[in-house]
C-alpha cells in the first residue's frame, strides 16, 4: 500500500493527478483499507459444513428417518416463504428437510465460519468475483459454477 500512496504523490507532485483525483485517490485506500482489515478476519480454513438442506416429499416419512437412523431430534420447525422447514440434528442442526421439489435434490448446504460478519463476507466475496446474494435465510448465499447453492453463516 505504501507504494500506491508513494505513486499518486509523485503524480500529484509532478502535476499529472489533481489535488482532488488524489484526495479521491486516498480515500479510496483507506476505504479499501478498512475492508482488508475486516476481511482479515474471515477464516475459510476454520470453516466446516454447518447443515445440508434437502427437499423431501414427505416430511413425517423424512423425519422419522432421520431419528431412527441417527437418533437425531427435531431442532426447530419453521414456514418460511409457504415452505415447511423441519431442522434435524444434536443439539444443532445438521440436517434441514425442506417439503418440496424435486425430492431427493439438495437445496443447499452451508459452510459455517468463525467470526462471521455480513460486511465482511459480502467484501470477501465480491473481490473474489461472487455476487452474494440474501434471501429469507440466514448468512448469505452464493453459486458454484454449476448453480448449487452454497449458504455462508456463522459457525455453530
Amino acid at each position: 500500500m505504501e507504494s500506491i500512496i508513494s505513486n499518486l504523490v509523485t503524480r500529484f507532485e509532478k502535476g499529472s493527478l489533481s489535488r482532488r483525483e488524489l484526495v479521491q485517490g486516498l480515500a479510496l485506500l483507506a476505504a479499501s483499507g478498512t475492508a482488508a482489515t475486516a476481511q482479515e478476519n474471515i477464516d475459510f480454513k476454520a470453516a466446516n459444513i454447518d447443515h445440508v438442506s434437502v427437499q423431501v416429499a414427505d416430511l413425517q416419512r423424512s423425519i422419522d428417518f432421520y431419528r431412527k437412523m441417527f437418533d437425531f431430534t427435531v431442532v426447530s420447525q419453521a414456514e418460511e416463504g409457504g415452505v415447511k422447514i423441519v431442522r434435524l440434528g444434536n443439539t444443532k442442526t445438521l440436517v434441514s428437510l425442506n417439503h418440496g421439489g424435486p425430492p431427493g435434490t439438495i437445496d443447499h448446504y452451508s459452510i459455517g465460519i468463525p467470526r462471521f460478519s455480513r460486511e465482511s463476507i459480502t467484501s470477501y466475496l465480491t473481490q473474489r468475483g461472487a455476487d452474494p446474494l440474501q434471501g429469507n435465510f440466514a448468512g448469505l448465499h452464493v453459486k458454484d459454477p454449476d448453480g448449487v447453492n452454497v449458504q455462508i453463516s456463522s459457525q455453530t
